[in-house]
């Protein structure tokens, strides 16, 4: 099944139904080769899931040498290393058969594959048996040029139920995050990105941010038609710090077509050098909206 419920809903308020049954004729479930060496030339990939003690969705960034994320069949992939001690998803890709969403994006070609799947743990790290594989455009795609690694020792990760007026900053300044959403029968991992600003913090404990056009799948706001469990990733791209985001998500429909999507914390972590990757200043992408007057920086923090 390409959509579920959540997703065509969407696709009917917004009109795109056709359109959406052609672009998810890219949707299958084996890994090409051309995919496959993709995947084997990546330092790092993100992964969504749901805690299965707390229900918790989370989005992590996993790193390693190119290679640590391998295709090892038409329709697995494994992982060596896996989370980081300490990282949230730790317990659910432990878990044999969570469903996890799977996303590796290259920012020096601004090309990305997601893979959503079912992982299950192995001796040097998970694997994941995938139900749906594909890639998307490159919109929204911010270019760095190269990266580097560092030697750098993880931080004390710092956990919080509201952000500081420093983590408030740096949302507002990034220009990429990761999203995780959940539905029924499985789990997605997606990107956005936009000019610095495109995401607002409207308090301690609220973000925001408009759904720029995509692919018309919507498959990340179908699931939040049907459950609203977010994890959100935003990383530091130079120093390699991650803030890691759970709580819940809405989508606000306006006539005009507009969609804003608005996002509850629950909790939040931040662990400083999380990712031994110094990339390169951006180039941004030629798609990036210009940010209204509202989405300028704007949170004076506590």
């Amino acid at each position: 099944m390409t959509y579920h419920s959540g997703s065509r809903a969407v696709q009917d308020r917004v009109g795109v139904r056709d359109l959406a049954d052609h672009v998810g004729q890219a949707i299958g479930q084996g890994i090409r080769p051309v995919a496959a060496a993709f995947l084997e030339l990546q330092p790092m990939l993100v992964v969504g899931a749901a805690d299965p003690d707390s229900g918790a969705v989370w989005a992590s960034l996993l790193t390693g040498k190119p290679g640590f994320v391998r295709a090892t069949g038409p329709r697995q992939i494994s992982v060596t290393g896996g989370a980081a001690p300490g990282d949230p998803l730790v317990p659910a890709l432990a878990a044999a058969g969570t469903p996890v969403g799977t996303l590796a994006l290259d920012p020096r070609t601004r090309r990305r594959m997601r893979l959503n799947g079912r992982a299950r743990p192995t001796p040097r790290g998970f694997a994941v048996d995938a139900d749906q594989v594909f890639s998307n455009c490159p919109k929204y795609l911010q270019k760095r040029e190269s990266y580097e690694t560092a030697e750098r020792t993880p931080g004390t990760a710092r956990r919080g139920v509201e952000l500081s007026g420093a983590q408030g900053k740096f949302i507002e300044s990034d220009d990429t995050f990761f999203l995780a959403t959940v539905h029924a029968h499985g789990a997605d991992a997606s990107h956005r990105g936009g000019n610095p600003g495109f995401v607002r913090v409207d308090s301690p404990s609220e973000l925001s941010w408009r759904d720029y056009p995509g692919n018309s799948m919507f498959l990340t706001l179908g699931n939040l038609a049907g459950d609203p469990r977010t994890g959100l990733l935003f990383p530091d791209w130079e120093s390699g710090a991650v803030l890691q985001l759970t709580g819940t998500a809405r989508t606000e429909f306006t006539e005009d077509g507009e969609r804003t999507v608005r996002f509850a914390l629950t909790e939040v972590i931040e662990t400083p050098a999380a990712s031994p990757l110094r990339w390169s200043a951006p180039e941004y992408s030629p798609a990036n909206p210009s940010p209204d007057a509202g989405e300028q920086v704007h949170y004076p923090g506590k």
